[in-house]
């Protein structure tokens, strides 16, 4: 691309040069040589230039050297290109009827053909720039004929880079109204160069927008080789690899030669591929020669995807033959709009029989010959004369049936309309400037004697309009508009005939983005299921597996591999959130269960009934103890101490209700503290009972009644409530520092969550479980050393026996504690609890309330002291 732009360089460099005499031997400047163009002229104040394909090929005459090389001609009149020059004619004549926009200025045009040709091409553009005035007095104004302000075309990526290259450098403007290639996007490398047909860039994201709408993650690239297809390939591989969308299951380049070889490796790869769909980014020459080896080698089953340079083609596509395959494509496609009088305008296009008409031309002869297959005599200069009868002049358009006339489906028309339009608007802008405000140095204006091409360039690229048909145009910091584009069907009607329809559009909103709107119901698919097809390497995951990429294939192909426990499938196996787990499919997270000694559950339940028992056995007692409180086994126990035996026993019975449920807070902190200051309590009683039991042995001897004073009634709740306040300060002191509180443990199960308590400080719960141990050690021991006094019921032994029962409980919960997981730790502190709280229960009162209930002639002084003899 650098060395053909240096030889353009170079070819318009001697075309100037070869124009201009020095001054020291003429003064004027003369043209050596004109090219042979076809071409359109219509005078004006201000000359618009345009480019077009009026015909699709050329013949260049054999190099010899020897003498001077003759003109290319250019044959086979391409109707559809001669309709977009009219098109630029009867925008540019709309223009001037209007009173609105420049109305003190009168439009002008000349407009060149092609030929399909770049260096034809080139020659037009030259031509356009330069001005064709033979003569130029230099002495006077140094003028001739004004060249063009700017230019709408090229009608094809490969010579818009060419000619902009050139024209970039003099900021001459170019609106393209086919050209394509995102290459052209590129400011630095052509700065005046616009188009109102938007970029491959967005074409290629509107494809990818498509293949992402039916799920297509696998298909088959086929581009042109040339500037427009190979952009796109960077640009879709590039584009695809950032959205997500898929992956390529193959890239193939087109050849231009049209090489029998390479079609037919092509075609096998794509009828090898797993791919369904074929995304094909070339010309309909391409296509052409690219279907005729899918037919021969009969690959069906493929959904076809058109870029825009080929999905309305004409209908060397569109054969019964072809659409056995192509039917049921869908295409990217300009947009269409409507021009308001341009059939009207058509249908004056007249033949001048004397080669004088306005237009100065023979291409409307030329048109005339190739729509009425009549001849002119004689022919045009360069012209090779149509078969048939001689033109007369007065053949109808309107009686002929032509593609010309059909403007139902204006496409290219509509960008030509569009780039005349944003041409006039940027004039219109740069002559409504006012003097001493202007955008350029000095705040100078551009006027209308002196119109400087790169001055246009400014004010296009802020031109803004709405046309007629409600498309709004307006150019972004690359040069390119505002993108719209149709999404295109390819319908094969019963009788063998294809529709081309539109199902939908998409665009890029200036807030939304990219937005594709499709009609489904309206596509027709060309396969049995009439549904869209598959098309990817890798079936989707089933739920609870994760993608493995194979190596060395693309992301798109890969194996599924289940995921482990705790994660669901995505992209690739995720974890739950801590409260959650995979369901049994892996497709889902689920709550986690939870777990803890519950009301509803039979352990709880259990538990629960046999405290609730202990509470009513306690009462019970209570009750009894208080109904006999005057009977001599009564008041010989130390009724008080029974009495807040009883009770000690009861709160005891019910704490352990505060291990049953759902852990909070409170019942965490509550929980071992009640346990302590109760169990505290008991004890403490016991051991006074002991205390006194010992005293009173030893009041007995000789000498030992002083001792009684300090086991009165005072003493022994002094002692007792003295013993229990220190729990309760160890209970304090453990809350405020390091708190028991509620902790959900994950450690048992991953998929379980059981709910408990943590004691918060592990010496806090030493200490309190220590101090009951040494008060109950304590008391075992007094009461071991009273188990042989003389009385006939010697409650010591009744006290050693509920001792020894508490301390074997508590020794065997400790390690039954710590190996017991979760609400099972729970219920072995319950367990332990009740245990305890019954054995003291019945080993202290079980025997008293037999005798009361069971045996009352026991229940005399007597029997109690051992005198009275036993029946």
């Amino acid at each position: 691309l650098i060395s053909t732009n240096l030889l353009l360089l170079m070819l318009f460099y001697s075309y100037k040069s070869s124009a201009v005499s020095s001054p020291l031997y003429s003064s004027s400047c003369q043209l050596q040589r004109q090219f042979h163009l076809n071409g359109m002229h219509k005078p004006g104040d201000v000359i618009l230039g345009g480019l077009f394909k009026i015909h699709f090929f050329s013949v260049f005459p054999d190099l010899s050297f020897t003498s001077e090389p003759e003109q290319p001609t250019c044959h086979g009149f391409d109707i559809l290109g001669f309709r977009q020059a009219q098109t630029m004619a009867f925008a540019i004549d709309e223009i001037n009827r209007n009173s609105n926009l420049l109305p003190t200025v009168t439009l002008g045009y000349r407009l060149y053909d092609n030929c399909l040709q770049l260096g034809i091409g080139f020659r037009a553009a030259l031509s356009l720039v330069s001005g064709k005035e033979e003569k130029i007095i230099l002495q006077e104004s140094c003028a001739g004929t004004p060249s063009v302000l700017g230019i709408v075309g090229e009608s094809a990526s490969t010579p818009s880079v060419a000619v902009s290259s050139v024209l970039g450098l003099y900021r001459v403007p170019m609106v393209s109204y086919f050209a394509t290639c995102s290459c052209l996007s590129d400011r630095k490398k052509f700065p005046s160069f616009f188009r109102t047909i938007p970029s491959d860039a967005f074409q290629v994201r509107a494809v990818i927008q498509v293949l992402k709408h039916f799920d297509w993650t696998w298909a088959g690239l086929l581009v042109s080789d040339d500037d427009y297809g190979l952009h796109v390939a960077r640009s879709f591989q590039s584009d695809l690899a950032q959205s997500g969308g898929g992956c390529l299951a193959y890239l193939e380049v087109l050849p231009w030669s049209n090489d029998p070889d390479e079609l037919r490796r092509i075609v096998d790869v794509m009828r090898k591929s797993t791919a369904r769909v074929v995304i094909v980014f070339a010309h309909e020459s391409h296509m052409i020669d690219l279907m005729e080896e899918v037919v021969r080698q009969n690959v069906t089953g493929l959904q076809w995807i058109a870029s825009e340079a080929w999905t309305s083609a004409t209908a060397a596509l569109q054969t019964p033959r072809l659409l056995l395959y192509l039917g049921g494509t869908l295409g990217i496609a300009i947009r269409r709009g409507e021009i308001p009088g341009l059939r009207d305008f058509l249908l004056q296009i007249h033949p001048d029989l004397h080669q004088n008409n306005s237009y100065g031309n023979n291409l409307v002869n030329q048109f005339w010959e190739y729509t009425f297959e009549c001849r002119f005599a004689p022919p045009p200069a360069g012209w090779v004369e149509a078969g048939g009868a001689l033109c007369t002049g007065q053949e109808d358009l309107e009686n002929v049936e032509t593609e010309f006339m059909d403007i139902s489906n204006l496409r290219p028309e509509y960008n030509v309309y569009k780039a005349v339009y944003a041409l006039a608007y940027a004039l219109h802008d740069m002559l409504q400037c006012e003097p001493g405000r202007g955008p350029f140095s000095g705040h100078s204006c551009g006027s209308l004697q002196r119109l400087e091409p790169w001055q246009l360039v400014y004010y296009l690229e802020k031109v803004n309009f709405t046309t007629s048909f409600g498309d709004q145009v307006s150019f972004d910091e690359n040069g390119d508009v505002l993108p719209i584009y149709d999404i295109m069907n390819w319908l094969w009607l019963p009788d063998g005939r294809a529709e081309v329809q539109s199902v939908g559009e998409v665009k890029r909103s200036p807030f939304k983005g990219e937005e594709l709107t499709l009609d489904e119901d309206k596509i027709y698919w060309n396969f049995e299921s009439k549904k869209p097809p598959r098309s990817v390497c890798s079936e989707s995951c089933p739920p609870g597996t994760r993608m493995a990429r194979k190596k060395g294939e693309p992301v798109c192909c890969f194996d599924c591999i289940p995921c482990s426990e705790g994660k669901i499938n995505s992209m690739e196996c995720t974890s739950c959130p801590d409260d959650f787990w995979s369901s049994p499919q892996r497709d889902h997270c689920v709550p986690k269960k939870t777990e803890f000694l519950s009301y509803q559950e039979p352990l709880g339940i259990c538990l629960t009934a046999t405290s609730l028992l202990g509470t009513f056995i306690c009462a019970v007692v209570l009750g009894i103890f208080i109904y006999h409180r005057s009977t001599p086994i009564v008041r010989a126990n130390n009724s008080e101490l029974s009495f807040q035996l009883i009770l000690s026993l009861k709160l005891c019975f019910l704490c352990s209700l505060l291990f049953i449920g759902r852990p909070q807070l409170w019942t965490c902190q509550l929980r071992h503290a009640a346990f302590g200051i109760s169990f505290v309590l008991c004890v403490s009683c016991i051991l006074v009972k002991t205390m006194v039991v010992l005293a009173v042995f030893q009041a007995s001897k000789p000498g030992g009644g002083a001792k009684l004073k300090w086991f009165g009634a005072v003493q022994q709740r002094g002692t007792v409530f003295t013993l229990t306040s220190i729990q309760a300060a160890i209970c304090a002191v453990w809350l405020v520092s390091s708190s028991p509180a509620p902790h959900k443990n994950t450690q048992y199960h991953n998929d379980k969550i059981v709910y408990e308590c943590v004691v918060g400080s592990t010496v806090g719960f030493a200490v309190l479980l220590g101090y009951i141990g040494l008060l109950a050690t304590l008391s075992f021991l007094l009461a071991f050393l009273a188990r042989n006094l003389p009385d006939n019921f010697n409650e010591a032994k009744l006290i050693t026996f509920s001792m020894l029962i508490f301390c074997a409980v508590w020794v065997a919960f400790v390690p039954a504690y710590i190996s017991s997981p979760g609400k099972y730790a729970d219920a072995v502190e319950v367990f332990a609890i009740l245990a305890s709280s019954f054995g003291l229960l019945v080993s202290l009162f079980g025997p008293k309330c037999y005798i009361i209930l069971l045996r009352p002639e026991k229940n005399t002084k007597k029997a109690i002291m051992g005198r009275d003899p036993v029946s």
